[in-house]
Formats: structure tokens, sequence, C-alpha cells
């Protein structure tokens, strides 16, 4: 366990973030937030000087296809095929009781 993080710390920290604790679940959150603690020492303690940082670990490339600009379908022929139109536009039922 941490040398650095007590269970008053813990009882703090839960009592700021306004959070009520058993002693059960101090004693258990005290040993796992102790270890949390250690794992990130034990990271920041790596040599690193040589890595380049990075967002992902494998190169990624952009798969999307190029944007070009396609005549749409005939609004005459869509609107053809609604149940119901208004104005050259789509009617559907009002929602939530709002009237147009």
């Amino acid at each position: 366990m941490s040398a650095q993080l007590t269970r008053d710390d813990v009882a703090k920290v839960a009592l700021l973030a306004r959070l009520e604790l058993t002693d059960d679940e101090l004693d258990t959150y005290t040993g796992q937030l102790a270890a949390v603690i250690d794992h990130a020492a034990d990271v920041a303690a790596l040599d690193l000087a040589d890595i380049p940082p990075t967002a992902h670990p494998l190169p990624l490339v952009n798969v999307l296809r190029d944007d070009v600009i396609r005549p749409g379908a005939d609004r005459d022929e869509v609107l053809s095929q609604a149940p119901s139109v208004e104005d050259r536009r789509f009617r559907v039922p009002a929602i939530l009781g709002e009237e147009p």
C-alpha cells in the first residue's frame, strides 16, 4: 500500500465529494486508490525520453471517400411516394400536442 495515501486522506476526499462512506468502504477505497497511485508512479518513472508522443499506438489512415457533389432525388418523385404532403413537404403528425 502507498505510504502517501492514508485512510484520513480518503475520508477527506469523500467529504469534499459529499460521499458518505462506511468504515469498510473507507478501508477498501484506501487500498484501491493507493494501488492506482502506485501504478501511476510506476508509469511516471518510465524513461520515455526517446519515445515520441502518440495519440494512438497504431498508425491510422483516414478511409473516408472524397466528397463528390451528386444530384439528389427528384422532389416531386419523392413526395409522390409520401403518405401525406403539405406545401411540397412531408406532412407528419404533431408531437407532444404541438400545433403548427
